[in-house]
């Protein structure tokens, strides 16, 4: 990991959007948002695939609170989890950034003030003031977070968005891979033309009932001898 960050923001907005919560609660997502950000940075995409262990490490957290408090960070729509084949990846949702410009921190030493360069620190990502933009998401994304434990809906859900915007999509891949397929099949399926199963079922059965030589013998029987299919006698 690379650790020349001078220091990782929090902005104002999201210190007030996390008082709808307990104390200990809030310190805890502070805490572990804090450790996401160390490894979400603009060139990845602002995404980290992190294991549970590390989070614990960096945070003095016990596992089990870990894993609570990073459902509620998503719950509050902070942090998104995509969960692939090899693990999850936690995604800081660009939505709610911006870059700011910061190559220098004032300092007072001595009554003179200087300015203290931090190098690799000329870009940082920081939260956007309106938190009203949270409500906004990603439709992929909110798909994918509100059908993660039912794969089947959430592929039949992710198909059901424009191809469009699926094409654009480069932060899910598989799913997205799976939902332009399954769009392909109820394309398929919508445009197919079936015959009515009972019509299906009588065929069958005719079919059934002249393959049986007692049944054929009956049906030449009643010809024979001017009778209906109940053998009784025609009018």
């Amino acid at each position: 990991m690379n650790n020349s960050r001078a220091f990782l923001h929090i902005t104002y907005k999201l210190y007030g959007h996390l008082d709808k919560l307990s104390g200990t609660k809030k310190s805890n997502c502070i805490n572990c948002y804090l450790s996401l950000m160390k490894h979400a940075w603009k060139k990845n995409n602002y995404e980290c695939g992190l294991r549970y262990s590390t989070v614990v490490k960096e945070t003095k957290l016990s596992r089990i609170t870990v894993r609570r408090t990073l459902d509620t960070l998503e719950k509050l729509h902070v942090i998104s989890t995509v969960r692939g084949r090899s693990g999850k990846t936690y995604k800081i949702n660009q939505l709610f950034l911006k870059t700011e410009s910061d190559s220098s921190i004032m300092h007072i030493n001595n009554n003179k003030k200087y300015k203290i360069d931090h190098s690799n620190v000329y870009k940082r990502a920081v939260l956007v003031e309106d938190i009203n933009t949270l409500n906004k998401g990603n439709n992929i994304d909110k798909i994918i977070r509100d059908n993660r434990n039912d794969k089947d809906s959430l592929i039949l859900n992710l198909s059901k968005l424009p191809h469009e915007e699926l094409a654009l999509d480069k932060s899910n891949p598989y799913y997205v891979k799976l939902a332009i397929e399954k769009k392909a099949e109820l394309e398929r399926e919508s445009k197919a033309t079936y015959v009515n199963p009972q019509k299906i079922i009588n065929e069958l059965t005719k079919i059934k009932k002249n393959s049986n030589p007692r049944y054929r013998e009956k049906v030449e029987f009643n010809k024979r001898n001017n009778l209906d299919y109940k053998g009784r006698p025609k009018k």
